[in-house]
């Protein structure tokens, strides 16, 4: 419950969420597990209607995912001196993964509702919801960084934009050239 508590804390840019998160080895390794669980079943769902190439394909892009901003920001962390607050901010960081999610659901049941009131949803709507999310995910690791590491703005923008464009680029780099090899 001290973990929920502790996101929803930080999920509201509240400082003090940090203190629900222990510095640990296996505070981090049981912030991961979850995370790889739920890929890690559905890649023997794939498995198990034949697609073993995809089930392998889209568990390696999990793992490079979420090893991604770990060793990145990690480093980072070391290089600016601040590398013993790192633990605190990666167990916090993954654990608010759970928080975009849930908040991208919440948006999408409320465009469910406001489409069975007679509203309109075009794919702008949608569109443009999803963008939120992303940009709400982006502010809420910039918080983070600040808040767990002591960063300056520019350091936490730079740490959480280099984390998610290697990120990106790792995962999806190789799907876009695979893509476009066999095109």
């Amino acid at each position: 419950m001290k973990i929920v508590v502790g996101v929803a804390r930080l999920a509201r840019f509240r400082a003090d969420g940090l203190e629900a998160f222990a510095p640990t080895t296996q505070a981090l390794l049981n912030s991961l597990a979850p995370l790889v669980a739920f890929p890690l079943v559905g890649g023997l769902l794939e498995v198990g209607q034949g697609q073993f190439l995809a089930a392998i394909t889209d568990l390696l892009a999990t793992i490079v995912a979420l090893l991604t901003p770990i060793v990145v920001t990690e480093a980072l962390a070391r290089r600016w001196g601040v590398g013993a607050k790192w633990p605190r901010f990666a167990v916090a960081s993954n654990w608010c993964q759970w928080v975009l999610p849930m908040l991208l659901m919440a948006m999408l049941v409320a465009l469910w509702l406001l489409a069975h009131l007679g509203m309109p949803i075009t794919t702008s709507v949608v569109g443009a919801c999803v963008i939120g999310v992303l940009v709400y995910g982006f502010m809420l690791h910039w918080f983070l960084a600040r808040a767990a590491l002591g960063l300056s703005r520019g350091r936490a923008a730079l740490m959480v934009l280099v984390a998610d464009l290697l990120t990106c680029a790792l995962v999806l780099g190789p799907r876009l050239l695979a893509g476009g090899l066999a095109g």
